[in-house]
């Protein structure tokens, strides 16, 4: 029991000084660590894409890393050997790392997963899968595949022909607006009041206001003239006949 509990322990050990590192060194590209112990110390094997930037200037980034390795993770005398990748396009890991950050500049999922496989069969890859799953276009989880040549799924083959990668890609969600809660006993009347713009204030509040102009004042109607008299005929004298 105690032999299990040592390997547990080394190995969870082990996982999390490749996180740390993976984390130290992401800029440079990081393609896989690997941790050996020799009677000298504990060998660290670090594969980048570029390892000036793990070095650094004069090696200070390489004596900053050691240090922190040998204090937080108390391996033994740790040396630590930086190693570059001869092609990334055939590392998983690197290109899972390319892959997270296309989709965090806001590339389509579909089109980076097709060019990062485009990608690793023109180098001369036998296959290629590539998995992306999360919330990839709306609020419901899916997992979408991409795929060519042959790929090995089980097996010692898979153990020997196959390497995996993995890393997150973080997005930021967009932020909905806050809707008002109605409070209760409260009409759509009284809301529609509180949505009229308020009047525009004044820019110097000492300034008096102008006096209202006052309205012209309204002419008096005049009465209405009286109509002329119109003549009447005069009735004309009866005459009699004899």
């Amino acid at each position: 029991m105690a032999s299990e509990r040592k390997f547990v322990t080394e190995k969870v050990r082990r996982v999390l000084l490749k996180e740390f590192v993976q984390a130290r060194v992401t800029r440079a590209g990081f393609g896989g660590l690997d941790v050996q112990r020799t009677p000298m110390g504990t060998r660290v094997t670090l594969i980048t894409e570029r390892p000036g930037l793990v070095i650094g200037r004069r090696g200070e980034a390489i004596k900053s890393l050691t240090k922190a390795i040998e204090e937080d993770f108390k391996f033994n005398n740790p040396q630590i050997e930086v190693q570059e990748v001869e092609n990334p396009n055939l590392n998983a890991q690197i290109m899972a790392e390319k892959l997270a950050n296309a989709l965090e500049r806001g590339w389509h999922f579909r089109r980076a997963g097709h060019s990062t496989v485009r990608r690793i069969m023109e180098s001369g890859a036998k296959g290629c899968q590539v998995v992306i799953s999360g919330k990839l276009t709306g609020q419901r989880h899916r997992t979408e595949k991409f795929k060519d040549g042959h790929i090995k799924y089980c097996g010692q083959a898979k153990l020997d022909f196959m390497q995996n990668g993995f890393c997150v890609a973080k997005l930021k969600a967009e932020e909905k607006p806050k809707r008002r809660k109605k409070k209760e006993g409260e009409t759509p009347a009284a809301e529609g009041e509180e949505k009229k713009p308020k009047k525009r204030k004044k820019k110097d509040e000492g300034e008096a206001a102008e006096p209202a102009k006052e309205a012209p004042k309204a002419e008096p109607e005049k009465a209405p003239e009286p109509a002329a008299p119109v003549p009447q005929a005069k009735p004309k004298p009866e005459t009699k006949e004899a």
